[in-house]
């Protein structure tokens, strides 16, 4: 089990450390690698949590590797929390507030989006004649 959770921890970590990269932030600007990622992260975690509702009892390995794994590996509320301190430091007080609250807010919204997407998207369909 833990090799499992490992290995899908160093995938989504590096899948954040590449989203990083790919969007660098300054001193006091919106941190939007971070803000992607979480929220990103949201979503497939309604996703995967609406699979596993249609699954029924899925593999006893792919949640941990999906869900504390990869998707936990990838999420950074801890990270989330530093800019965030890093942003007041800086001054950056309307941004700070913005990416408190946006954060949280959209994360919220994207675990739901997933949950209903996947839902929706898994729904029986009618037979039309």
């Amino acid at each position: 089990m833990l090799t499992v959770i490992a290995l899908g921890g160093a995938v989504g970590a590096l899948a954040r450390y590449g989203l990083a990269l790919a969007l660098p932030h300054g001193a006091g600007a919106f941190p939007w690698a971070t803000w992607v990622t979480n929220v990103v992260g949201c979503l497939l975690v309604g996703v995967l949590m609406g699979a596993i509702d249609v699954a029924g009892r899925p593999h006893r390995l792919l949640r941990p590797f999906l869900g504390v794994g990869l998707l936990g590996g990838f999420t950074t509320f801890s990270t989330y929390t530093v800019e965030v301190h890093e942003l007041l430091d800086a001054g950056a007080l309307t941004t700070a507030f913005a990416y408190l609250a946006g954060t949280v807010l959209a994360a919220l919204a994207a675990v739901a989006a997933g949950l209903a997407l996947t839902r929706w998207a898994t729904r029986p369909r009618r037979q039309t004649s």
